[in-house]
């Protein structure tokens, strides 16, 4: 059987409330901050938990010494690399609540532009190693996924370096059919973890009803209409 796009949309409370207070256009800054953090956080936990597709996190069985007798644990094994990718800027609006749970991990940014008037995205930062390890684990951490120009762009350059599809987990607060459509009909080993999947796309790539421009909220740069 072919591979398909695996698109989970966790039905879990924090990450219900905190959607809510992102999409409020009344949300003042720094609580819209605090909440796409919070949607970082409980995003990466649910990818991180899901050993449905195999163990992404792979750990260690160890025997510990408690204070009376030896037993039994599992560790995270540190030899796995692992890297989390934030697409700038809005990524990194994610990126602190990916952090706290996966704090080994070593960080590789990547700025990618949209162009307003033809909705392509052009690349002004690369981070990114020459090449990593196959066994690379990868988080990308990207908050809105709308015509999927730049996803598609940053999953060209991971696997041009090395990085297995499989092996690469997406968290994203909203999503819309466009990105989703297109990163299954290019990449369906992947999995990702929504916030909620969007009706569709404005005349403007936007996503409707969205959260408006998550850099925007998130670093207090929106200009008034």
């Amino acid at each position: 059987m072919a591979p398909q796009l695996r698109v989970n949309v966790p039905n879990h409370p924090l990450i219900r409330h905190w959607l809510a207070v992102a999409r409020d256009a009344a949300t003042p800054t720094p609580l819209f901050r605090s909440a796409m953090t919070e949607m970082g956080r409980w995003l990466t936990y649910e990818a991180i938990r899901d050993e449905a597709v195999g163990a992404w996190l792979p750990t260690l069985e160890v025997t510990v010494e408690t204070p009376l007798a030896p037993c039994p644990g599992r560790f995270i094994n540190p030899e796995v690399p692992m890297v989390v990718v934030p697409i700038l800027r809005a990524g990194l609006a994610l990126l602190d609540g990916a952090q706290a749970l996966l704090p080994l991990a070593s960080i590789y940014h990547i700025g990618l532009a949209r162009n307003e008037e033809t909705l392509e995205a052009s690349c002004y930062l690369n981070k990114l190693p020459v090449s990593f390890d196959p066994q690379t684990r990868v988080l990308i951490t990207e908050p809105m996924l709308a015509t999927g120009g730049t996803i598609v762009s940053v999953m060209a350059e991971l696997t041009a370096r090395g990085v297995d599809p499989a092996l690469t987990r997406i968290i994203s607060v909203v999503a819309a059919p466009p990105a989703l459509q297109k990163l299954g009909g290019l990449y369906p080993m992947l999995n990702l973890y929504l916030g909620a999947i969007d009706e569709g796309l404005n005349d403007r790539g936007f996503i409707v009803p969205g959260l408006g421009d998550a850099g925007d909220r998130t670093f207090g740069t929106l200009n008034p209409e």
